[in-house]
Order: structure tokens, then C-alpha cells, then sequence
């Protein structure tokens, strides 16, 4: 499971944690959320989200 971060805002999708507020299960990979998702803090759409490198 990865972590997705919004570039303008910095909130973070979790794909383990996923958004059941907004019908997104827990498990839900970053390929399979919706194209019209947008982020729930500032609006931005799905390509302005980077993967989150994880600190070995």
C-alpha cells in the first residue's frame, strides 16, 4: 500500500486508510479511485498528487 500527497496542500491519501467519508473503502489502490476525485482539502484533481517516497 502506498501514500499519495497533494503538491499544493499536503494532505495525503493512504491507500490502506482510503476515504470511507467519501465511498472510498480501506484497501482502495490510487489507480482505482475515480478520475474525478478531487482532493477534500483544497479541490485539486488526482494529477496534482505525488507518491510519497517511504524512509528506509
Amino acid at each position: 500500500m502506498k501514500k499519495w500527497e497533494c503538491v499544493v496542500c499536503g494532505f495525503v491519501y493512504d491507500e490502506a486508510e482510503g476515504l470511507p467519508d467519501e465511498g472510498i473503502p480501506p484497501g482502495t489502490r490510487w489507480e482505482d479511485v475515480p478520475e474525478d476525485w478531487t482532493c477534500p482539502e483544497c479541490g485539486v484533481t488526482k494529477d496534482s498528487f505525488v507518491m510519497v517516497e517511504k524512509v528506509a
